[in-house]
């Protein structure tokens, strides 16, 4: 993984988009990477005049018509992009003043997923609110967003909640699949949990060399200078996670994303979601 490699913070105009950046710039700190601010203009959610021109008729009004809507799209778009501008400027100071150590912005057009599918290259972690501006007034637990966009990538995605807390103790939520595999050497290879105590837990139905797999994984952290506890519970994970979430004071969780299949999910429904939901922590999804 390159040095160079960026933090991703995705950020709407709410108030949620502090405890993005609180987290993303902690991140950044942490890693010593260069965090970028994105924001998306969703251009299908403009809206419009509220005039009805349906009594337009004839060539020259129509004509006149096409001209007086260019404009007043063109007006909405000025005053969406200086919008943005203007927020994201907040959000650069807030990050500057949280330690990251270099800030940029960029403000794009279009559709969240499909913005960073494409910017994905060159992002080393990405940062996303568990809950957005939509949620500002439906009061989803879980924004519309997420599942969509992390099975849409394949970075690790830090979705964080309401309220920033500096994190202290650290909980990897380990099955012994090859994604969760991949998350304990990448974890050891980085600097992101570095000095902080992890507890490796084991839950669910649990293998017959489930044993070994974590007894696998707390030597590759301890041999990479963790401080390292480990738990193997069997039982239903939802319910073992999030109390084990509660009962240790874990201020981070770290499991398995979404599956990219939408078969799968459509067979076995999505345990991320409910895990998301019942932790109720900022949680980083390993893709």
């Amino acid at each position: 993984m390159s040095d160079k490699e960026k933090i991703l913070a995705c950020v709407d105009q709410s108030h949620f988009a502090d405890y993005v950046t609180d987290y993303a710039a902690w991140a950044a700190r942490r890693i010593q990477a260069p965090l970028e601010l994105l924001h998306v203009i969703d251009t299908h959610q403009t809206p419009p005049s509220g005039e009805d021109h349906s009594g337009a008729i004839g060539f020259d009004a129509q004509e006149q018509l096409l001209t007086k809507l260019s404009s007043e799209d063109e007006a909405r778009t000025r005053a969406a992009r200086e919008a943005g501008r203007l927020f994201l400027n907040k959000l650069r100071e807030r990050a500057g003043d949280a330690g990251a150590p270099q800030v940029d912005t960029r403000q794009r057009y279009g559709q969240l997923v499909e913005t960073l599918h494409e910017q994905e290259d060159g992002v080393r972690l990405m940062v996303l609110g568990r809950r957005g501006e939509s949620a500002e007034s439906t009061l989803r637990d879980l924004g519309r967003n997420v599942e969509r966009v992390v099975r849409a990538v394949n970075k690790p995605i830090l979705t964080v909640t309401e309220g920033f807390r500096e994190p202290e103790r650290i909980m990897f939520a380990f099955d012994g699949s090859a994604v969760t595999r991949r998350g304990v050497e990448m974890i050891a290879g980085s600097a992101l949990f570095r000095d902080l105590p992890i507890l490796l837990l084991m839950s669910g139905k649990v293998s017959s060399d489930g044993s070994k797999k974590l007894d696998w994984a707390e030597k590759t952290l301890t041999d990479a200078g963790y401080t390292v506890s480990k738990r193997l519970q069997p039982g239903d994970a939802e319910v073992v996670i999030a109390k084990a979430v509660a009962d240790d004071s874990i201020d981070l969780l770290i499991m398995g994303a979404f599956s990219h299949s939408p078969l799968r999910t459509l067979l076995f429904g999505s345990k991320t979601a409910d895990l998301l939901r019942s932790s109720g922590i900022p949680t980083l999804l390993l893709g």
